[in-house]
């Protein structure tokens, strides 16, 4: 008697796990960090009047969002609709997201004292995301369905400057001076996010992304010493599932080997490195994704081609190539652009 039939069973063979995997695909795969959102007229129509909190707590929505361009563009997977604060929401912390500004958190960390804010996750906390998971894998068949959260780093940046940040002093003067507590916050975060992927990949996803969105503000010594045994331990905890694991930051040229040593299989790459040298950098034995720049998308289509050669020349030779961007869709993006880029990747590369 054969095994029952599982949503990651169901999209196995799809073009992105084969890429992810580093075995042959029939096509080079492509879907876009925040394909799902605000360049969508449909998506900003069904957010209407609900903030974006919760947006990502109704399963209903997530569910409508996640596959709204994967209807309309053809990418090879949709990425679960979200924000990586959602689990520090779920535990309790005193935050919102403020339309035009991010995250903006009321009691930052600050002290030991603070990290008393950080009770353990549990997948009742989130019991919509399993939810929306079910629905959403249902309804993708052998589409493959991309869970993701935020990185220690970058969820740490958030909670200890209190929002969004261009320096990062505060909590840079917390890794650099009191590094006791600032390894014990980012264990913390390590464990909630691990729970936090742990739901998503039981639910039914077939990958998990981690975003390390400011690790690119890093140095790699200080990445190496007080960044990446968290995003290791997060990467560690999902291992035994078996599913593909995308590490991705901006601006992290000078990190690309040590976002792979992390634990990812497949390593995410902005637009300010070719892939055939983010490739030297990272080493054997990873699949990269990326990337065209965003912007590219807003010049003529032959623009766009021209450039999308580039990237796919690059790319020539690659153990696995994702094509994306080298970050996520900007909001003003005309769908159109998207769906173009993608018939045109999908044509350029059939093998």
């Amino acid at each position: 008697m054969s095994a029952p039939e599982t949503p990651q069973s169901a999209a196995y063979d799809s073009a992105f796990l084969k890429a992810c995997r580093r075995e042959p695909v029939p096509h080079t795969p492509v879907w876009f960090m925040r394909q799902a959102g605000r360049s969508l007229p449909e998506y900003r129509k069904v957010r209407e009047g609900i903030p974006m909190l919760e947006s990502c707590m109704r399963p209903e929505l997530v569910t409508e969002i996640t596959l709204q361009p994967v209807r309309r563009h053809n990418v090879d997977a949709a990425i679960y609709y979200s924000d990586i604060v959602v689990p520090l929401k779920a535990i309790g912390v005193d935050l919102d997201i403020r339309p035009g500004v991010g995250p903006v958190v009321e009691n930052p960390i600050r002290t030991r004292a603070d990290l008393a804010q950080l009770r353990d996750l549990t997948p009742e906390d989130v019991s919509y995301v399993t939810e929306a998971i079910g629905l959403l894998t249902r309804e993708l068949g052998p589409t493959p369905l991309i869970g993701f959260a935020g990185a220690p780093f970058t969820l740490a940046s958030y909670l200890v400057e209190g929002g969004p940040s261009r320096t990062y002093e505060n909590a840079k003067a917390m890794m650099y001076g009191d590094p006791e507590l600032w390894a014990d916050l980012l264990d913390r975060l390590a464990e909630i996010t691990a729970v936090f992927l742990k739901v998503q990949i039981e639910a039914g996803a077939s990958a998990v992304q981690l975003f390390d969105s400011w690790a690119g503000a890093l140095a790699p010594a200080d990445y190496r010493r007080s960044v990446l045994p968290a995003s290791a331990k997060v990467f560690e905890a999902v291992e035994g599932y078996g599913v593909p694991r995308i590490h991705f930051g901006v601006g992290c040229g000078e990190l690309l080997k040590l976002m792979g040593e992390a634990g990812a299989d497949v390593v995410g790459v902005d637009w300010r490195v070719p892939l055939d040298e983010a490739a030297r950098r990272v080493g054997p034995g990873k699949a990269l994704q990326g990337n065209l720049d965003p912007t590219v998308l807003f010049a003529s289509t032959e623009a766009v081609e021209a450039k999308t050669r580039e990237v796919l020349d690059s790319a020539e030779g690659l153990e696995g190539h994702v094509f994306n961007l080298g970050h996520g869709v900007m909001p003003s993006t005309d769908p159109d652009a998207l769906t173009r880029l993608v018939e045109y990747v999908h044509t350029h590369t059939t093998r």
